[in-house]
């Protein structure tokens, strides 16, 4: 060869390698015999490039039907498509691939009977045919399915209830319970409970899920024995944090990998409503708040925050707006949990003395509407009659806020509406 074929540098005829770049001459391909001929066995002989002249005609172009292709061995490419199938030389019967689901506009009802997933099976939410496994995924498509717990919605004649994720956090972590129980007179007693579990905890949302069910059931045991509903209330915190205190109960080998974590913990915010008593329970920074229907007439904050912000106003050090402009504002210092201080529930009584509705929540919600007044201005003026649609209301101010954290709200008329009456 004349030339290096890497550099191109002019080459001797005794050279074994490229004086300019060091490449091994004895490892380049011999020239082939024949190539640019288009004789059998060489190269494509490619049309020439007509040469150019002065003029401003442009050049030919050269179309792809210029030159018949061939495969890499120098043969003709096959003008024929391959089908694989049962016989090579024929097409498939059938369809190119088995649809998920018979078209309902041409199968039979016999086909159709047989594509319906038995009954409780879960489909998935993404391509409506794939059935969802136990960990939550899509056995067609793969698509995660959205958590039970992400929205809830639940009404009863006198109290209805919403929770959503929000549009932040990547799980709910709030829980409710809403009831109606007879009284021994007969009359009814509407009940609300709101738990916010503590992100910074082990599991909170089972711990909020523990908490509501047990005050839950604790006041449907106690308010038909003719317990005094403040009394019954009491008793429901106590028995929510003997469930939540449960959670922590684990094995030393379950936690050994996470020796740091914190026991599982809530906030509590419940409220009990009859014909003409108004109780409110809570530890934490969830909070109930009374919502007259006249709104002309003042609206009222029903609970005490356990925060530092609150403790910093309580001991007069902090104006409210200072303690709660500092970042240390919402660190609650009471909760239910195994680690949590001494509990000490806190618990109150009131006779209104107009129709309105209480407004139980998690912060998720009064972040949007810390004030009473602010409050009052969210909730919609039909809220005695629509609670549900307040709820959703309440909620949808939340989320339009920013929705950084989880939102749960439960309204309840007062008084009890005469529909109320009944159980859950």
């Amino acid at each position: 060869m004349s030339v290096c074929p890497s550099c191109e540098e002019p080459l001797e005829e005794s050279d074994r390698f490229c004086g300019a770049c060091g490449y091994d001459l004895s490892a380049a391909p011999a020239p082939e015999s024949g190539a640019g001929s288009g004789s059998e066995g060489g190269s494509v002989a490619w049309p020439a490039a007509p040469e150019l002249d002065s003029s401003d005609t442009p050049a030919p172009v050269h179309l792809p039907t210029d030159l018949e292709g061939t495969d890499s061995a120098g043969s003709e490419l096959p003008t024929e498509v391959r089908f694989d199938g049962p016989d090579a030389a024929e097409p498939a019967a059938g369809p190119d691939f088995p649809l998920a689901a018979p078209d309902p506009r041409t199968a039979t009802a016999q086909q159709l009977e047989a594509a319906t997933p038995p009954a409780g099976t879960k489909l998935c939410v993404a391509c409506r045919s794939g059935q969802v496994d136990p960990d939550g995924y899509c056995e067609n498509c793969g698509h995660a399915q959205p958590r039970e717990r992400d929205h809830m919605e639940q009404e009863l004649g006198a109290v209805a209830a919403v929770s959503d994720r929000g549009l932040r956090h990547h799980r709910n972590e709030d829980a409710f319970a809403v009831s109606s129980a007879a009284l021994p007179d007969g009359s009814p007693a509407v009940v609300a409970v709101v738990c916010d579990g503590v992100s910074s905890a082990t599991r909170p949302d089972d711990a909020s899920l523990a908490a509501t069910r047990a005050a839950n059931e604790a006041l449907h045991d106690s308010l038909p024995r003719g317990t005094h509903p403040q009394q019954a209330m009491h008793e429901a915190i106590v028995t929510a944090a003997d469930a939540v205190n449960a959670l922590a109960q684990e094995p030393a080998t379950a936690r050994e990998h996470q020796p740091h974590q914190n026991a599982p913990a809530c906030t509590f915010v419940g409220s009990v409503v009859t014909k003409e008593l108004l109780v409110v329970g809570w530890i934490g920074d969830s909070r109930a708040y009374w919502v007259p229907d006249d709104r002309t007439a003042p609206p009222a904050r029903l609970t005490e925050d356990d925060s530092w912000a609150a403790q910093m106003v309580a001991a007069g050090l902090m104006s409210e707006a200072e303690a709660y402009a500092d970042e240390r504002a919402h660190a609650i210092t009471g909760w239910l949990g195994a680690d949590a201080y001494e509990l000490e529930p806190h618990t109150a009584s009131f006779k209104p003395d107009r129709p309105g509705v209480i407004v139980v929540c998690t912060d998720g919600l009064w972040n949007y509407a810390e004030s009473a007044a602010d409050m009052a201005r969210a909730v919609p003026a039909d809220a005695s009659v629509r609670p549900l649609h307040a709820a959703q209301v309440l909620v949808g101010h939340a989320l339009d806020g920013g929705g950084h954290d989880n939102v749960t709200v439960a309204v309840l008329p007062f008084p009890v509406p005469p529909a109320g009456a009944g159980s859950a």
